[in-house]
């Protein structure tokens, strides 16, 4: 070892992490950083409980919704199953209004135009021309 260091050596356990102790060709020992990846420190022997983490309340929240909701998507299935012949019958008799409304419509207008009497069609024609080769221009009223 070097004596004319003016820094006494360190001892290895006040090498910072990435730190490496290397020995030089010449023989000298120096600190060097590691361009690599760098080794853990070692994991204490004694065996060190594992400390339990609580549970974020989130999690919690999601995991009590998760078969609320997936019971209510059930039911919802079985009640629509249930109400299926009901809404078929439903849509039927609501298409059978419609047409009822449709026909029914259709029928009225016929008849309206039926029993109107026509008015008689009286036209009036206002033609105006000036000069000797000009233009006429006129208007016809119903």
């Amino acid at each position: 070892m070097n004596t004319d260091h003016p820094y006494p050596p360190m001892r290895a356990e006040e090498i910072p992490p990435g730190v490496q102790e290397v020995i030089l060709p010449t023989g000298e020992r120096a600190l060097a950083y590691s361009t690599g990846p760098t080794t853990p420190p070692p994991a204490p022997t004694a065996l060190v409980a594992p400390v339990a983490q609580p549970v974020p309340a989130w999690a919690k929240t999601t995991a009590l919704l998760v078969p609320t909701t997936g019971f209510g998507i059930g039911a919802a299935g079985v009640g629509l199953s249930y109400a299926a012949p009901g809404l078929i019958a439903m849509s039927h008799a609501l298409w059978a209004a419609v047409a009822l409304i449709a026909t029914g419509g259709a029928a009225a207008a016929a008849l309206i135009r039926r029993c109107r009497r026509p008015a008689p069609t009286h036209i009036t024609q206002h033609i105006t021309a000036t000069g000797w080769f000009g233009r006429a221009n006129g208007t016809i009223n119903h």
